[in-house]
């Protein structure tokens, strides 16, 4: 992917799994909105295009990990660590920036869709800045609004 170009996970798996199939599901009953199988990837079918994105991408994650630990303490782990690096992924800081100051500095789902993300995504790319990151975000935002 080059530094200008959004994550485009349908040309990652079509470049990258493309043994990996995608099928879209009622997942309803599991209170989920993805998950891996033996088959592929399975979407919660009633996805907008925004949550078939960062879902696609937190399953290609999972399959750039591996199977998912047995141990519940370690599967929990290993999922934040797919949050993470699927809002990392997702939301580069200068796109960050961008929707912030479109959105006058909410993390609502209006700046999420800005970002072409689900809320949660977001809101965990945010959660997760590093010191750096965060400065970095707070000097442009606070230059480009003055």
């Amino acid at each position: 992917m080059t530094a200008n170009r959004k994550w485009h996970p349908w040309r990652h798996l079509r470049d990258h799994l493309p043994h990996v199939d995608v099928h879209f599901v009622d997942l309803t009953p599991l209170g989920i909105v993805g998950r891996t199988t033996p088959h592929g990837i399975e979407i919660e079918r009633t996805s907008d295009q925004r949550g078939r994105r960062s879902t696609l991408t937190h399953e290609i994650e999972h399959f750039g990990l591996g199977p998912m630990p047995d141990h519940p303490y370690f599967a929990a782990r290993e999922e934040r660590v797919v949050e993470e690096l699927t809002a990392r992924r997702m939301i580069r800081l200068p796109d960050l920036v961008d929707a912030l100051l479109w959105c006058q500095c909410r993390t609502d789902d209006e700046t999420a869709e800005e970002l072409w993300v689900d809320h949660d995504v977001l809101l965990t790319r945010i959660r997760t800045l590093t010191p750096g990151e965060r400065k970095w975000v707070e000097h442009q935002l606070a230059r480009r609004t003055n």
